[in-house]
């Protein structure tokens, strides 16, 4: 992760997790369906606000990417929201495309549990 030029009153509200992330719940805009969850730092939540294009962190590839950069699957970020307790953002986009890796609409298409 890397040094930052988010506002520095949007940072001092976030509450970060140990690794300085904080989950992001991406929303569709329009229907309200729940996208997906993925992880933003500063940096992150910095570009996705100057580029409106949905930009995070990836844990497993310790890199940022910008969602739809290889796919083609795009999020226009229509609005973020911070929680009231800081921990927690709400991106709502305008996806084009698939949300999920799979292939499917939202991360959330793999099967209800209840």
């Amino acid at each position: 992760m890397s040094v930052t030029n988010l506002d520095p009153d949007i940072a001092a509200r976030l509450k970060r997790n140990p690794d300085g992330l904080v989950p992001a719940i991406v929303q569709q805009h329009d229907t309200g369906d729940v996208l997906m969850l993925a992880w933003m730092d500063d940096e992150a939540l910095h570009r996705t606000l100057t580029t409106r294009e949905g930009t995070y962190w990836s844990r497993s590839r310790g890199e940022y990417w910008v969602k739809g950069a290889t796919s083609g699957h795009t999020q226009h970020v229509v609005s973020v929201a911070l929680d009231c307790d800081g921990d927690t953002l709400l991106v709502r986009v305008d996806q084009t495309g698939a949300a999920c890796h799979t292939g499917d609409h939202t991360c959330f298409d793999a099967g209800r549990l209840l």
